[in-house]
């Protein structure tokens, strides 16, 4: 609220926020001089028009909201646009510190957006705040490639450009001969240059599949998020051999649905402890990432769908219902092919930051610790045997990194998905509540071939692009019965020739996984499908449909759930 603060050595300023009249305060304490001048504040359209050229509706306004650095930019844009009373397109958007901004070239839009400050709540309900202030013409327009360069650029590009595989090639774009022949200079990390760029592909290549921007001296991103709306089709990425330091940096291309990522060379790859972990960041922003840096990663989880369990009436229930099956089954299929394999970092993806996750075993008061489940003890949170409530509050593990750091250290496990029995218990627009009963092995340590029988709950809700995410999970484990271990003992624990499912490659154990999902079908009839058709997934999807629709697919080739 302050304005014309002078300042002198040794001084410190001291704010006020609401005050009629002039006033200057000049006072002495240990050594420091307080001086504060303030003059009244006035009304925001009179004083944008004061500061402007000509306070004409082309004048520009620097929009910025303080500690707006921790927010997508994609999901702060809309939450400002739906609160706007008048539509606007942001310019120049970038972080600067801990700061998102951006510009407006229009009075009254400045003035609407001056109104939107402090009604957007974000996911810890905290209040966002938005400054409007007149502003010099933002770099990018200021600078703006000029129409020959323009053409210049676009002819480069085009030769860039890979019509059979949709891939553009912009590597090393700053020393192309034919920019520096005629005397062109594009730095990718200057904003109009990046502009230009992102304008020319969005106007000749809206379906770009591939783009590479390695060898750019790449430092920041701002500029390439525009992309996310310009040419949201990019599936593969090459940022490599560019000077990236933060991981931040990507989550700033968040909205974009990768499945391939190259960022070797950058500084950011030597900031991790490992390997899991390298991977685990990189995931969490972009969770349908399935190549990074030309390693095939393990699968996560990802649901995409429509939140198809939301029921709006009883006209719907069945359908919805049948739904309500077929997302349930996916899940569990993703989550345990996650759980039994070598590296559970992959279940990141499936929890909310701020879930909440305990484990159980049975109480035995003559037993209290039983050898076979000795494994589990330390981790259970019976309250009937943990009386301690401080012990009783460490136990109970909270947020989605604690949560799946205690799950890897559970012993590795191979589930028996045939035995599941699955119950929705509740559901209503924005929660879904389910159980899941089993048996599993355990397939390493002194307690291999050991069959353990299993209760898990979970709490799901959807999420703002629509996936399932866990925000409570309850696991409850015991010694299987007699039964129990005589129907898990036809499947042995996993080796190289244990299993016809292990001589697969790990790319067709995961066309294996995916056509499941997809098809409803069993691992095995999926395998035999695809087998049937040489590996050939969109062939096998033809014939799977074509069978389906003409009854030919017996019963017992889907999965059921009760």
């Amino acid at each position: 609220m302050m304005r014309n603060v002078q300042e002198y050595p040794q001084v410190r300023h001291t704010f006020y926020s609401n005050q009629q009249n002039k006033r200057r305060v000049k006072w002495h304490n240990e050594g420091h001089i307080h001086v504060t001048v303030w003059r009244d504040r006035k009304p925001l359209k009179r004083e944008m028009r004061e500061n402007t050229q000509d306070g004409t509706p082309g004048s520009w306004f620097k929009i910025t909201i303080p500690y707006g650095g921790k927010y997508e930019k994609t999901w702060l844009v809309k939450s400002i646009q739906d609160h706007c009373s008048v539509p606007f397109t942001p310019v120049d958007f970038h972080y600067v510190k801990n700061q998102a901004r951006f510009f407006v070239q229009d009075a009254g839009i400045a003035s609407a957006l001056k109104d939107v400050s402090y009604k957007i709540c974000d996911e810890e309900s905290q209040k966002i705040s938005i400054f409007v202030n007149p502003s010099n013409v933002p770099y990018s327009v200021r600078y703006k490639l000029k129409p020959e360069e323009m053409k210049q650029l676009k002819l480069t590009m085009h030769k860039r450009y890979d019509v059979s595989h949709e891939a553009l090639d912009l590597q090393s774009l700053r020393f192309d001969p034919d920019l520096v022949g005629h005397d062109i200079d594009i730095i990718l990390n200057r904003r109009n240059c990046m502009a230009a760029t992102l304008q020319i592909i969005e106007e000749n290549f809206p379906e770009l599949l591939s783009l590479n921007l390695s060898n750019n001296k790449l430092y920041q991103l701002d500029g390439l998020s525009d992309i996310i709306q310009m040419v949201p089709t990019v599936k593969i990425l090459n940022l490599s051999k560019n000077e990236l330091t933060l991981v931040w940096e990507l989550n700033k291309m968040k909205g974009l649905k990768l499945e391939e990522l190259w960022l070797e060379g950058n500084p950011l790859c030597d900031t991790f402890p490992d390997q899991s972990t390298y991977i685990s960041a990189i995931r969490e922003c972009f969770p349908k990432l399935l190549h990074l840096d030309g390693q095939t990663l393990p699968p996560a989880i990802i649901i995409d769908t429509d939140a198809p369990y939301l029921i709006k009436s009883s006209k719907e229930s069945s359908r919805g219902s049948e739904k309500l099956k077929s997302l349930i089954l996916q899940f569990l299929q993703q989550y345990y092919l996650i759980y039994d394999s070598e590296d559970r970092q992959g279940l990141l993806c499936a929890y909310h930051y701020k879930a909440c996750f305990s484990l159980t075993i049975p109480f035995n008061p003559k037993d209290p610790a039983p050898s076979s489940l000795c494994k589990y003890f330390k981790e259970s949170r019976n309250m009937k045997k943990i009386k301690d409530p401080y012990l009783r509050i460490q136990l109970l593990k909270h947020t989605k990194h604690d949560i799946v750091c205690s799950l890897s250290t559970l012993p590795k496990t191979q589930h028996d998905i045939s035995s599941f029995v699955v119950d929705m218990w509740f559901h209503t627009e924005m929660m879904l509540c389910f159980s899941v009963n089993g048996v599993f092995k355990e397939v390493e340590g002194r307690s291999q071939g050991s069959v353990r029988a299993f209760t898990r709950t979970f709490i799901a809700t959807p999420t703002n692009n629509s996936s399932l995410c866990i925000v409570n999970d309850e696991l409850f484990v015991r010694d299987a019965s007699p039964n129990e271990t005589q129907s898990m003992s036809s499947i042995p624990v996993s080796s190289s020739t244990s299993s016809s499912v292990f001589i697969l490659s790990k790319e067709q154990q995961e066309m294996v996984q995916a056509f499941s999902t997809q098809s409803g079908m069993k691992p095995e009839w999926s395998q035999k499908c695809l087998q049937d058709n040489e590996w050939n997934y969109t062939r096998a999807g033809q014939v799977f449909t074509m069978l389906k629709n003409e009854g030919k697919i017996p019963e017992d080739a889907f999965k059921q759930i009760t």
